[in-house]
């Protein structure tokens, strides 16, 4: 007795059968997770772009499926529509993808990240700036020094210059405005820092050119600075 052909209908079932496993995000017990919220949880808490494959690995889900939910965040944070599960308040409803976010999802390195829209980009430096101290730590001059002397250099690098953790200070760095991010590392993806026009106004300098030698400030010579304005 012959079997009968497997129709498109069957095929198609037998997908969906693989690719709905339970996942973190709908787990008997657990409290069920949408998708969009997940991922938004994720990116929100990112300092470096986050790959759709890193996605789907963090939330367990088919690459597929991560890349629409994407496309629905960055629909929902530009006004056009709602992203996640529906809605069942009739205010909500009525209003939702009416709101231009003042943030949006960028796609940056071959990864995802959130940013200011441009067009708040001179209010955040403003409030930044005034409400933090003028004074920087140790560390943090240290870590501007690096990237004065080394940029266009990622974080990874200024690290392992450092020997030490640099995430915070670069952080607190770009919230003075005295570094920012200028290019992305054409393998890795990685954001690559330099310094801005408002450290050189610090500074009392018209450009880097007038940096000084750093080479017989170092204890080891020239480590870590062996080709850059030594």
């Amino acid at each position: 007795m012959t079997s009968e052909p497997e129709t498109s209908e069957g095929v198609a079932d037998d997908l969906a059968a693989e690719v709905s496993v339970a996942t973190p995000l709908d787990v008997p017990g657990h409290p069920r997770l949408d998708l969009d919220r997940a991922l938004e949880a994720i990116l929100f808490v990112s300092d470096e772009p986050v790959g759709v494959v890193a996605l789907a690995a963090a939330v367990a889900r088919p690459v597929a499926e991560v890349k629409s939910a994407i496309a629905r965040l960055v629909a929902d944070y530009d006004g056009v529509d709602a992203s996640g599960e529906p809605r069942t308040d009739e205010v909500a409803a009525a209003s939702a993808g009416s709101i231009r976010r003042a943030f949006e999802l960028r796609e940056v390195g071959g990864g995802w990240r959130f940013y200011t829209r441009t067009d708040y980009d001179r209010l955040v430096a403003d409030f930044v700036l005034t409400q933090t101290s003028t004074k920087l730590s140790q560390p943090a001059l240290e870590t501007l020094s690096v990237v004065a002397y080394k940029q266009p250099i990622s974080r990874s690098q200024i690290a392992s210059i450092r020997a030490v953790n640099v995430d915070s200070v670069v952080r607190t760095l770009v919230g003075r405005g005295l570094i920012a991010e200028v290019d992305t590392d054409a393998e890795t993806g990685a954001i690559l820092y330099g310094t801005t026009d408002l450290l050189l106004q610090n500074l009392g300098l018209n450009s880097l050119d007038e940096l000084p030698h750093i080479s017989p400030l170092l204890d080891d010579g020239q480590e870590g600075f062996d080709h850059d304005r030594v």
